[in-house]
């Protein structure tokens, strides 16, 4: 299937065989023509060669996939509003499409930009294994190939290949299988990680969509693709395959760091290193982060929570982000968020029942008398004496109380703050501390005084 795909692009297989000759005779004259080291680096180089010049094809598929992750709630409600209607549905998503500048085939375009090469790679190494001179190599080139192992392994040989084929370019079949063992595991771990790193670092955690669910799906289906077709590359191709899956691991951890996707973690990261040369150095020299902060500054209410956690920091350090994207040194914000030392209003503490009861007692301005002197208070302005009256005129007595009414009350309240004083004196205990407690089993408050005819 592979032979029959490679013949299609059979018209670039002679810039590619010309690239890898250019490259051994650079790396021929370090490490020998004819050992695995000069033909591998040759691929490696040839990669590295064909993602340079797929960069900006990488920059607008990291575009598009942002654009996509940010218009799938858009186009979720336009297929639930026009589900009966697929034309029309349709319609919309190209107006979606247009309006915002998004091309949904973005995303795939390094790859699909890479397959000619891969493929026309694959047949120059078919070629070697066959015996066939094909593009720029020439004979002398053929034999060296050939005979050039990376590990042990012949560049032109397969995993399932039979063990006279290796027998045949010098190798073993063990060591063939053991080096594309490896190398398959590895091809398809780090397409794993690159996969990994774009769900849990650089995707808008705030949005739910369908967009994520497809991602995750392909983060675990791609590595297992990946490993059932490497059993069918020859050891050159998983070369250059395992190539450049490292190098899009590194393009992508990079991207994240430095242009990380609103919203995310890789953004909440980047934000608080930001953050912290700013506050350093009391500004932004780099034009690209003073771009990023002035869209920050453009958005306003708009802003993501990251975003308003780092203006908010800004303003703390008393420094006021600018539409261009420069900082202003700012005293007064500095001030308004405590910055300058500004005293911030307390709430008063809150008191206990007993706290509030014994502030209530000390406002009666109690006494503490001494031990030779006798109880008095602010309330006893005449000081009188109760005389003991004989059971008989208790009705006279009660009678005579409720036609003057004053006499009892200041009774009253004399022999409540006598007996108050006393139980404080006995205690060792000031009266004011002890005013709003009451013993166990008794009333609190005021006791009635006891009839002088039941003493």
């Amino acid at each position: 299937m592979f032979d029959s795909i490679a013949g299609l692009f059979s018209f670039i297989t002679w810039p590619v065989s010309w690239v890898i000759v250019q490259f051994h005779s650079l790396y021929g004259a370090i490490f020998g023509p004819d050992t695995g080291w000069a033909w591998g680096l040759s691929i490696v180089s040839l990669v590295v060669l064909i993602r340079i010049c797929l960069i900006p094809l990488f920059v607008k598929q990291i575009k598009s996939t942002r654009n996509m992750q940010v218009l799938q709630p858009k186009m979720k409600a336009i297929q639930e509003r026009y589900k009966n209607d697929k034309a029309r549905q349709s319609e919309e998503m190209m107006k979606l499409y247009k309006e915002t500048g998004t091309n949904p085939l973005s995303s795939c375009l390094p790859i699909i930009a890479q397959s000619p090469f891969f493929f026309a790679l694959y047949h120059v190494l078919a070629g070697i294994a066959n015996g066939t001179k094909i593009g720029a190599i020439n004979q002398p080139l053929l034999d060296s190939a050939r005979h050039a192992h990376i590990f042990g392994a012949p560049l032109a040989v397969k995993f399932l290949d039979s063990s006279d084929k290796a027998a045949a370019l010098g190798a073993t079949l063990t060591d063939v299988r053991i080096v594309a063992g490896i190398m398959i595991i590895m091809m398809s771990a780090s397409q794993f990680y690159t996969q990994r790193q774009l769900m849990t670092k650089n995707v808008d955690v705030t949005v739910k969509t369908p967009y994520m669910q497809q991602q995750k799906m392909l983060m675990y289906v791609f590595p297992l693709v990946f490993m059932g077709m490497g059993v069918n590359f020859p050891v050159g191709v998983l070369v250059y395959w395992l190539t450049t899956n490292v190098w899009t691991m590194g393009q992508q951890m990079y991207v994240i760091n430095q242009n990380p996707t609103p919203g995310s973690k890789a953004q909440d990261a980047f934000l608080k290193r930001l953050l912290k040369t700013a506050t350093t150095h009391e500004q932004v020299r780099s034009n690209r982060k003073r771009k990023m902060i002035a869209a920050i500054v453009s958005k306003g209410p708009d802003r993501n929570d990251n975003e308003r956690k780092f203006i908010t920091a800004l303003a703390k350090a008393g420094l006021a982000p600018q539409a261009d994207g420069s900082l202003v040194k700012s005293d007064t914000i500095a001030a308004e968020n405590g910055a300058g030392g500004a005293v911030r209003r307390q709430q008063p503490k809150r008191q206990s029942k007993s706290q509030r009861q014994s502030s209530t007692a000390v406002g009666t301005q109690t006494v503490e008398p001494a031990d030779d002197e006798p109880v008095t208070t602010s309330l006893e302005k005449e000081p009188t004496q109760s005389t003991p009256q004989p059971s008989g005129s208790t009705m006279q007595a009660a009678g005579s109380t409720k036609q003057t009414g004053q006499p009892k009350q200041n009774a009253q309240a004399k022999s409540g703050q006598q007996g108050q004083s006393t139980r404080s004196k006995a205690s060792g205990k000031p009266a004011a501390a002890r005013s709003g407690q009451a013993k166990s089993g008794q009333r609190k408050g005021q006791q009635r005084p006891k009839h002088p005819s039941k003493k």
